[in-house]
């Protein structure tokens, strides 16, 4: 996994932005993910090489668009860690705040900290994310907020925006295939005070699979009422 890891970052062009032994960490952490999905349902993709190039460098191509560097970020629905833990390793000075509604999935996630030396600075919050965008602290605070997440588009400005703060930015991971989808999202973005800012589409080095990143810059704070309840913001998308 180390040697294709190390390969897709270079043609990504962000080596010399990232530690030297990211590539070596990285790998690590999918034969961590490649163990622990034999016990716990964390991947649908149970090979190293895939691991390596469908969320190694999957996420990392986000290096390619944004600069963390001292910045905060919020993953959404982290999961198994991506994007948020991958952004970690390749830039230790972004904080990172894990969130996800499955408490066993984060106390994996900080066992993985715990045998990564070096990565620390990192919150796992254990919640929904239209809970923790109402309280204090939260609420328009975040740098950037991420989600690599199937859901539609417009349920997941609803859910991210509010956590980002004015002048920051929500990226959302989705297909080439979102078009449709992202006209759609077109009133929630700017309800929400948002606006997009990029559209880019990538291959993942080492694959024909390309990708899409939409970034959206948040103008204004979110206006009060939103996010909704769960079951409204499911049953009735901005």
């Amino acid at each position: 996994m180390e040697a294709i890891i190390s390969a897709g970052l270079e043609e990504l062009g962000v080596t010399g932005r990232i530690p030297a032994d990211a590539p070596a960490r990285l790998a690590q952490y999918g034969r961590m993910l490649l163990e622990k999905n034999q016990v716990m349902n964390l991947t649908a993709i149970r090979n190293p090489s895939g691991v390596a190039r469908l969320h190694m460098l999957d996420c990392a191509a986000l290096l390619k668009y944004c600069a963390f560097e001292g910045k905060t970020l919020i993953d959404v629905g982290t999961g198994a860690g991506f994007p948020g833990m991958v952004l970690k390793i390749l830039v230790p000075s972004l904080e990172i705040t894990l969130l996800d509604s499955l408490n066993k999935r984060l106390d994996w996630l900080s066992e993985v900290c715990e045998e990564l030396d070096g990565v620390d600075s990192m919150t796992t919050i254990h919640g929904r994310a239209e809970e923790c965008a109402l309280k204090k602290g939260w609420r328009d605070s975040f740098d950037f907020a991420a989600a690599r997440a199937v859901a539609d588009l417009r349920i997941l400005c609803e859910l991210c925006l509010p956590l980002v703060k004015v002048g920051g930015r929500f990226l959302a991971m989705k297909s080439t295939g979102s078009d449709e989808e992202l006209e759609d999202a077109a009133h929630a973005i700017k309800l929400l005070g948002g606006r997009v800012a990029q559209i880019e589409d990538y291959t993942i080095p080492g694959t024909e699979v390309t990708h899409r990143l939409i970034v959206i810059e948040k103008l204004a704070p979110t206006l009060k009422g939103y996010p909704r309840k769960w079951v409204k913001i499911q049953k009735e998308p901005l």
